[in-house]
């Protein structure tokens, strides 16, 4: 059974662990690269991706997941974890010192960070996950605004607070996988056992 790490620098990485637990999976923290070196896939919570950013390369690790996601490593990434996981970022946070925020990347998609709205505006869409309804949740939810060729749109929403129809909301390429809601935040276990599949290579 593949041993899937959570990247638990900020965020709701507890959720996720317990997502795995309740489906029998082994799943544990990463916070340092030794950490990533014990897990054969990754999860990138949801949260602030402008902190997980900053402080992944504080901790040393943006690179060693760059590397690993270059070398072939399943990623799943939720809500802030898909703004990590994309190539692009149409609208990234700036910090004071003028730094700019980046990304793992891995997946050729520009997102859009707070597309639907702010935190006042969070809702909640019923959508097909590969062949699942599922009830999702929207959290300052990022939206994937430009796909490349290789990269399979699998769900969409039909309307948001913003209105707009067919806003991408989950994308995979390969072995990456990409949600802009909170499958964690529900108590469905679907896109982790989706996960867990593409780990063995059986999705």
């Amino acid at each position: 059974m593949p041993k899937i790490g959570v990247l638990a620098l900020q965020g709701d990485f507890r959720e996720h662990l317990a997502s795995f637990e309740r489906l029998g999976q082994r799943a544990q923290m990463v916070r340092t690269v030794e950490d990533l070196a014990q897990v054969d896939a990754l999860v990138l919570p949801g949260g602030e991706s402008s902190v997980i950013d900053r402080l992944s390369r504080n901790y040393g690790l943006a690179d060693p997941i760059k590397e690993r996601i270059a070398d072939g490593m399943p990623v799943y990434g939720s809500c802030a974890g898909m703004i990590m996981l994309a190539d692009r970022i149409e609208n990234p946070a700036i910090a004071r010192d003028g730094a700019v925020q980046q990304s793992f990347g891995g997946i050729d998609m520009t997102v859009k960070r707070n597309a639907f709205g702010r935190q006042v505006d969070s809702f909640e869409h019923q959508l097909d996950f590969n062949g699942h309804t599922l009830e999702a949740v929207f959290i300052r939810a990022p939206e994937a605004v430009q796909v490349g060729p290789d990269v399979e749109v699998i769900s969409t929403v039909q309307a948001g607070p913003n209105g707009g129809q067919g806003r991408i909301v989950a994308v995979r390429q390969g072995k990456l996988l990409a949600t802009s809601f909170h499958p964690e935040v529900t108590g469905s276990t679907a896109i982790h056992q989706f996960f867990i599949n593409l780990t063995r290579g059986d999705a």
